[in-house]
């Protein structure tokens, strides 16, 4: 008995959902239309202040590599230098000859070739040699006159001596050495 009334019920229920659907449909509809107002006032003040920053590696003066490379039968030495300021970067180099290493390459050329005497000469070029060699009891050789005969002649001609014109050479390169520095310098002083 329950279960019929609760399906009478479902019944109507259905019916008058299903004819109020129906006239919704069917029924013309009158809707109002939708009206917005909007009003609006802006204004825009803008001040930029902007910076750059560029960072760029710095100027470098590179100085060139000199050197005797892989050649060990080179009696040179390599110099080089640079100097960087802001604006302008130098850089140089040169080679300098190494003396004592010509001196001692020469000398075992010439002994090899059997010039012994020849090559005792060259290496009394150099004021020790020399020294050691009048301390021994051996003088240098002299225009091919070589023991007594050569100390006689090496004590009439003292300004030949090794000792005498090392003084002289090496007076020379100071004021070489100077020039060069006084003009390194003014070329500096101009740079900045």
């Amino acid at each position: 008995m329950n279960l019929k009334r609760i399906l009478t019920w479902c019944q109507v229920l259905l019916l008058a959902g299903l004819s109020a659907g129906i006239m919704t449909m069917c029924s013309p509809v009158m809707a109002e239309p939708i009206i917005t107002e909007s009003t609006s006032n802006s204004t825009v003040n803008s001040n930029t202040k902007a910076e750059t920053t560029v960072k760029s590696p710095p100027p470098s003066a590179i100085s060139p590599s000199l050197g005797s490379g892989s050649n060990s039968d080179l009696c040179t030495v390599g110099v080089s230098g640079a100097v960087q300021t802001q604006i302008l970067g130098i850089s140089g180099g040169q080679t300098v000859r190494d003396l004592n290493c010509e001196r001692l390459k020469n000398a075992k050329t010439l002994y090899d070739m059997g010039m012994k005497v020849a090559a005792v000469s060259v290496m009394c070029g150099d004021p020790r040699v020399f020294s050691a060699m009048e301390m021994a009891g051996t003088p240098c050789p002299f225009m091919g006159k070589i023991g007594s005969e050569a100390a006689a002649l090496w004590k009439k001609n003292p300004e030949l001596r090794p000792e005498n014109l090392e003084q002289e050479e090496r007076r020379n390169d100071t004021l070489k050495g100077a020039a060069m520095g006084a003009a390194g310098l003014g070329i500096l002083l101009l740079l900045l």
